[in-house]
């Protein structure tokens, strides 16, 4: 009996890439990414814009809305970001803790119960809290353990990974197997390349860092999104987040959706 098929997952970009010009012209940044051929985005931010107004500016470009990066839910904002993102579409909520956050095993778990609140929060109204690492999570550990095994386990089952691979690999992972370890909870995978040494890297073209982007994006069929990420880079931004897509879509590890 033969196995079905697996479909690639869609891709999105992560609006980070385009920060400095959506601080100005949010709006114009999702006409011109919708023009590259991508079909989800990923916020950072409404830069000032109501939740309407985006919403109603990503349905007219025929765009859909994979993911919110947004503070966790938790103390006395928590209504105000639900709010805002319920109102814009996003059903899940991505944000990471600080690299402080992870001086020791203790200071992980206290930061922890800020992301179990959120979830508990955002599972009220019908949402989701994702993680979304950096390089902290495995340059740092606790008695033998990474502190990514550790934030996994003590972490609601209900928060989902979003893994970011060339952090992973900055951190002296290897992402593939990092990604293949997740099973089901790893939702989406953060996409880009560079020479993987620290926050203010600049990115570069797919295949011509040091990252194994393709390797990554193969090794677990659960994952819903593949979003493109190029934090900052010296090549123009929107033929590479172009060429990014192009090259997910050659490979078979992306479909394009019309």
């Amino acid at each position: 009996m033969s196995t079905p098929e697996h479909r690639p997952p869609p891709a999105a970009v992560q609006l980070w890439s385009l920060h400095e010009e959506a601080r100005e012209d949010l709006l114009g940044v999702l006409e011109r990414v919708a023009a590259l051929g991508f079909r989800a985005v990923e916020t950072i931010s409404l830069y000032g814009h109501s939740p309407a107004t985006v919403r109603a500016r990503l349905d007219a470009l025929g765009l859909r809305l994979c993911s919110a990066h947004a503070p966790f839910p938790a103390g006395p904002g928590a209504a105000r970001v639900l709010d805002t993102y319920e109102e814009v579409g996003a059903d899940t909520l991505v944000w990471s803790l600080e690299p402080e956050e992870f001086a020791s095993e203790g200071a992980l778990r206290a930061g922890l119960e800020r992301v179990n609140e959120g979830a508990a929060n955002a599972r009220a109204r019908g949402m989701r809290i994702g993680y979304h690492n950096h390089f902290a999570e495995f340059r740092n550990g606790y008695g033998g353990r990474r502190a990514y095994e550790v934030l996994l386990d003590a972490l609601d089952p209900d928060v989902v990974c979003e893994l970011d691979v060339y952090w992973a690999h900055t951190g002296g992972a290897d992402p593939a197997a990092v990604a293949a370890s997740l099973g089901e909870r790893l939702e989406s995978l953060h996409l880009k390349d560079g020479p993987a040494r620290g926050m203010d890297d600049r990115m570069v073209p797919f295949g011509e860092g040091v990252v194994d982007v393709d390797a990554a994006a193969r090794a677990n069929p659960s994952v819903r999104w593949l979003i493109v990420e190029m934090d900052r880079s010296d090549h123009p931004m929107y033929p590479l987040l172009g060429g990014a897509l192009d090259h997910l879509v050659a490979r078979g590890l992306a479909r394009k959706e019309s």
